[in-house]
Formats: C-alpha cells, structure tokens, sequence
C-alpha cells in the first residue's frame, strides 16, 4: 500500500494542543499540490468537501481510550482519537472558495503542515445517513464541533 500527499494544510492551529475536536469555525487553506491543480475542476459548485489527511503528528495508540464525553474507556475504532495505527484523519469543511490550486476552507481540526491525502466532494443525498446511531455517544452532550 503507498500514500503520497496530493497537498498541505495550512491552519490557524500550530500544535494538537491548539487543535479543537471536530473542528470549529476557523478558516484554513488547503493547497493542493500544482500537479494535481486540474483535479480541482468543478469543486466550486460544492459547499462541503470530505477531507482526508495524515495526522503525523499522532504519537503511537492504545487499543483502549478514554475520551473526554466518558469516563469509560472506549475501543480504539469506537473513538476519534488522533492517535492511531494508520492516522488517517477525515473532517467534512465547508468549501469558503478556492483561489487556483488553494481551498479555503472552515471547520478544518488539522493542524499546520498536515499532509492531504485527498478530497472528496460531499454530497448530502449520498453522505446524510438519517438513520444512523451514535454508540456509546447517544445521549451524552458533546462540545460543539
């Protein structure tokens, strides 16, 4: 298996410590690299984009974790935690504009230099899930992310 970055983020948040879960309202830039620019086309007619990146970052994993909405720990897969055998991070943003091979984004929880490893539209008839379940999280009150 290889995985190559096709860009970076360049985000407000300098270190995880910065970074809130799931996001929040900051702006921050993708820049996708210039010979992957023409995979771009057309991306301005979605609001929200699926991003996937490489938390690298992430310091090794435990196969339990303790999150901060339980004082039980949790399996590793039934998390969000960054740290993970394959720090493979997703956040879905909502797309501000792009700017040539530069999105502008909000709602992006990487930090600066995080490797994009790719970008999917969003497409709510496909992506909304009306009957999806939350786990262990039903009914616990989450920070607004």
């Amino acid at each position: 298996m290889q995985v190559s970055a096709i860009g970076v983020i360049h985000s407000p948040y300098k270190t995880r410590a910065e970074a809130p879960p799931q996001g929040r309202d900051a702006i921050s830039k993708i820049e996708i690299h210039k010979e992957y620019e023409e995979g771009l086309r057309d991306i301005e007619g979605f609001s929200h984009l699926h991003v996937l990146y490489w938390m690298h970052k992430s310091a090794g994993y435990t196969l339990l974790v303790q999150t901060p909405w339980d004082s039980e720990p949790h399996g590793l897969f039934a998390t969000r935690t960054p740290n993970r055998p394959n720090p493979v991070g997703h956040s879905i943003v909502e797309l501000i504009e792009r700017n040539g091979n530069v999105l502008k984004v909000k709602g992006l929880d990487a930090i600066e230099g995080t490797p994009v490893i790719d970008i999917k539209p969003y497409v709510a008839k496909i992506d909304v899930k009306s009957h999806a379940k939350s786990g262990w999280l039903e009914g616990k009150l989450l920070e607004k992310g």
